[in-house]
C-alpha cells in the first residue's frame, strides 16, 4: 500500500498520480487534501508519514508547490527518509542508494507526464544495502 498525501498546490498533481497507480492495480491510501482549498503542507505530510513509520504503508508520494516544503515537514518524522526529486535519474537513486521511503514532487515543478515516469522509477527501484548500508545508518542516527 503507498501513502499519498499533498497540499493544495500539489493537489492535481497527486491526483494524476493516484490515477496512474490504480489502472496499475497498485493500492494507494489517499491522506488529502482532498481539494485545491488552501491547506497547510507540515499538517499534510503527518498522516502519511505516520502510516510509513507504522508499517501500515510500504511508502508514500507527497505533493506541493514545488516538493521541498513537504519534504522537509516529512523528514521531521522519525525513520522518514524523504527526497525530492524532478528527474527519473534521482528518484531511482533516492531508492538504490539511499533507502528513500518518501517521494516528493512539486506540482508546480513537474509536469505530469514525467512525474508518472518519475514515480515508477521510484517505485519498481528497491534500496541496494551493501555499502549504501552504512550511510542509511547513520543518516537514521541523525535522529536519535
Amino acid at each position: 500500500m503507498i501513502a499519498m498525501g499533498s497540499d493544495h498546490g500539489g493537489y492535481r498533481l497527486k491526483e494524476a498520480v493516484k490515477l496512474h497507480l490504480e489502472k496499475k492495480g497498485i493500492d494507494c491510501k489517499d491522506f488529502g487534501a482532498y481539494g485545491e482549498e488552501s491547506c497547510d503542507y507540515p499538517l499534510m505530510a503527518q498522516a502519511p508519514c505516520k502510516a510509513v513509520v507504522a508499517g501500515e504503508c510500504e511508502l508514500a508520494l507527497l505533493f506541493c508547490g514545488t516538493g521541498i516544503g513537504i519534504s522537509m515537514a516529512a523528514n521531521k518524522h522519525k525513520g522518514i527518509r524523504a527526497a525530492v526529486c524532478s528527474d527519473i535519474f534521482s528518484a531511482r537513486m533516492a531508492r538504490l542508494h539511499n533507502n528513500a521511503n518518501v517521494l516528493c514532487m512539486g506540482g508546480r515543478v513537474v509536469g505530469e507526464g514525467l512525474a508518472l515516469d518519475i514515480v515508477d522509477a521510484f517505485l519498481n527501484s528497491s534500496f541496494e544495502g551493501g555499502r549504501h548500508a552504512r550511510r542509511v545508518g547513520q543518516v537514521d542516527a541523525l535522529d536519535a
